[in-house]
């Protein structure tokens, strides 16, 4: 009974043996996968032996949560693909399940099931979308919105961002909720155009994820405000350089360029252009106000003007502006003319002082000034102008050339050289002369005056004395003439 005893006592002992046996003998494994919307992913089914040396009866399973995908058994194959997985999924070697083209709703549970053996991949999806599709103009600010979808508990994520130049952005962050995250960047400029990189970081579950998107920025490679700075009469070029070439902007756009003299006046519409997908520029003048030419030879997605011959009201403000579905961009050329001018105009006299005037067309920068000066003179032949001041006059009384200068930041912008001649001696002298001869003349003319006057009674007397003389010899004869018939 003893004996019977023992053995019915070490039963449970060798049931509890054999069933951890059979429990060790099953193998569970739990992995973690990232995947990208629109992406692709491969699921692993690991420590599996290659299809060959599998036996005959082998059963290899693929499920979604509880649904069956895909069943091997018998070295047959059998899909049972669910409408949200169907045509997007393959079998590749070793049994790993390869989904393409893949979508928020695809996140969960995967489990590969072979013999005793079970891995459990659960599957976290990302999806960055950017607005816009990624098309922007210059000084847009761009929208980044990062989605994600777990069966597992939503991870707090940290995003970090890149440039094209593979700078780190810090953008501004809205946490709406764990599921949804939105990223504002900064207004775009054109050298932003290319791949941005968004770093998504998580600890639990680990998850180091860089997602990659292109940016394209359409707009001028000029600085945002360009001063272009010209004299009167001299010929100026004003150029709009276009990037839609550098980023190969696929899409058609338009754009015009106009004018107007001052800020709040009227504005002319110089000419408008098209840039097609191709990538031809075809411009068309629309008008006849100003003098302007559009030339032949220019550099590629290039907008140019020429002036041929610069009047001082042609100053003011050019701006090209393009449009692209129904979004601006603009930019501004201030064209800054000089003129110069002197009062009495023409050669200096010994001892006389003229006035030259230097003046430009609009206001000028905080720190830019004007300033005469004589060339191979002293400081004493100099002057500047004060901050804001557009005119700038000097009394001069010596000759020479003297230049006008606008300086701006140290930097002269524009000259305009105005030769003061002197008077010569010789001309001096003719003119001292011309005084004296004058004087001479009039005294010589008056005294000419006089004689002539003198002579011209004195004839009329001798005329007079011989009318008489005639009268008085011809009544003599009379006389005699009658004494004779008396006698």
């Amino acid at each position: 009974m003893e004996l019977s005893g023992t053995a019915l006592s070490c039963m449970p002992a060798a049931l509890l043996l054999l069933h951890l046996g059979l429990t060790s003998s099953m193998v569970h494994k739990n992995e973690f996968q990232t995947g990208l919307a629109g992406g692709e992913v491969t699921l692993n089914c690991p420590d599996i032996l290659p299809e060959s040396q599998l036996p005959r009866d082998s059963v290899v399973r693929w499920k979604y949560s509880d649904t069956l995908l895909w069943r091997m058994e018998n070295n047959q194959r059998y899909w049972r693909k669910p409408n949200f997985i169907s045509g997007r999924s393959d079998i590749k070697t070793q049994y790993k399940l390869s989904v393409r083209d893949l979508k928020l709703s695809d996140a969960g549970i995967y489990t590969c099931e072979y013999g005793t053996h079970k891995v459990h991949t659960s599957l976290h999806i990302v999806n960055l979308k950017i607005s816009l599709d990624g098309h922007f103009l210059q000084n847009e600010v761009p929208e980044l919105i990062l989605t994600q979808n777990s069966s597992s508990p939503l991870p707090n994520l940290s995003i970090t961002l890149f440039d094209s130049n593979n700078n780190r952005v810090t953008p501004e962050i809205q946490n709406k909720n764990l599921q949804e995250y939105i990223v504002n960047l900064k207004k775009l400029k054109t050298m932003d155009s290319g791949t941005w990189v968004c770093q998504i970081h998580s600890d639990s579950p680990l998850i180091n994820q860089n997602i990659s998107f292109a940016v394209k920025v359409l707009g001028f490679q000029n600085p945002d405000l360009e001063r272009k700075y010209a004299t009167v009469d001299s010929t100026v070029i004003l150029s709009w350089h276009l990037n839609s070439q550098k980023i190969k902007w696929k899409k058609d756009f338009t754009g015009q360029l106009n004018w107007k003299q001052q800020e709040g006046a009227e504005s002319h519409e110089l000419l408008d252009f098209i840039v097609t997908a191709e990538g031809q520029l075809h411009e068309t003048k629309k008008s006849n106000n100003l003098l302007f030419e559009i030339p032949e030879s220019k550099p590629e997605s290039t907008i140019e003007v020429k002036l041929p011959k610069v009047h001082f009201n042609h100053s003011g403000q050019y701006q090209c502006q393009l449009e692209y579905e129904r979004r601006h961009a603009q930019r501004k050329i201030e064209l800054v003319v000089m003129k110069v001018s002197a009062n009495p105009a023409g050669p200096l006299s010994r001892g006389a002082s003229v006035t030259l005037t230097c003046q430009v067309s609009g206001p000028l920068a905080p720190d830019a000034y004007l300033s005469w000066e004589r060339v191979d003179g002293t400081k004493m032949d100099s002057k500047s102008s004060k901050q804001h001041e557009v005119k700038l006059e000097v009394n001069i009384s010596t000759a020479g050339l003297w230049s006008c200068h606008l300086i701006e930041d140290s930097d002269k912008k524009i000259s305009f050289h105005y030769h003061v001649e002197e008077a010569s001696v010789w001309i001096n002298n003719v003119i001292i002369g011309a005084s004296i001869g004058g004087s001479l003349l009039a005294f010589a003319l008056g005294c000419l005056c006089i004689i002539s006057g003198v002579n011209w009674q004195r004839r009329r007397q001798r005329a007079k004395r011989m009318a008489q003389a005639r009268q008085h010899l011809l009544e003599n004869k009379t006389c005699q003439c009658q004494h004779r018939l008396r006698k």
